[in-house]
């Protein structure tokens, strides 16, 4: 399976970057963010319909709560209820897990071109080199041009301070600030359920919305924990993965909504 994938995806992916790579005139930032933009418009097709799903669970969360308190003794009458009002209005909640699996997958192998190619020294151009089509391939000789703007694109995005301590640069600030934003646009019902919490005795109610806000905080505090250690190209790379979500879901919840079928 692992085979499949490298020639499927790791391999296509890397020789995509290098070929840009050599179009812009060697300049791999610039490499990493088209490669990024394509990537994500290619996936378009798969996460629309999953945001727009996810859109539509968000609208129908207070009348789940709803069902939830009217029928909280019958679980078979709750479940009966919430499937009526998904299918009245068109939601499936199966229906992204395949492309989520698809996304993680390519990610992943995006993630993981980025940190083979963004590494010092002189074995990285013999290591990518086993992987690219005899017309991409780079000269044994050659080195790689980590430099793209302020950044050194094999070391983190840090602004060092006196001593060992240092400040998360732009693009660690960015992504942080960009994955928190999409998060919290994905999340609107959390004021309604934090009402319905108050409203009930039942303990679950507080640990699910305590549950959400963790999730909030988690993945933007990861991107800027991360953002110390990992090279600042797989930081440009995760910034502009998050600058292209926040635009999507942005569209998305902008548009107008539909009707709520009860």
């Amino acid at each position: 399976m692992s085979q499949i994938l490298h020639l499927l995806l790791y391999q296509p992916i890397l020789n995509a970057l290098i070929l840009l790579y050599k179009l812009l005139f060697y300049n791999l930032g610039g490499a990493i963010i088209f490669l990024t933009i394509i990537i994500r418009l290619f996936l378009i097709p798969l996460t629309n319909p999953q945001l727009q799903s996810a859109q539509k669970m968000q609208e129908l969360a207070p009348q789940l709560e709803k069902f939830k308190e009217k029928y909280k003794n019958d679980k078979q009458k709750l479940m009966q209820a919430q499937m009526e009002l998904y299918k009245k209005n068109g939601v499936n909640p199966a229906a992204g897990c395949l492309p989520q699996i698809l996304q993680f997958v390519i990610l992943i192998s995006l993630y993981q071109v980025f940190n083979q190619v963004i590494r010092p020294g002189t074995e990285v151009i013999e290591n990518i080199n086993r992987n690219l089509y005899s017309f991409i391939r780079l000269p044994q000789q050659a080195s790689l041009n980590f430099h793209f703007l302020y950044l050194d694109l094999s070391r983190p995005d840090v602004i060092p301070l006196q001593g060992s301590f240092g400040l998360p640069g732009i693009f660690v600030i960015l992504a942080t600030v960009f994955q928190f934003f999409t998060s919290k646009m994905m999340m609107p019902s959390v004021r309604v359920e934090q009402k319905e919490a108050k409203l009930t005795e039942e303990k679950s109610d507080d640990m699910a919305l305590a549950m959400q806000k963790q999730m909030l905080y988690l993945f933007p505090a990861m991107t800027l924990i991360f953002g110390y250690t990992l090279p600042s190209g797989v930081i440009l790379y995760w910034f502009v993965f998050s600058l292209f979500s926040f635009v999507q879901q942005l569209a998305i919840t902008k548009k107008k909504k539909g009707v709520v079928k009860t």
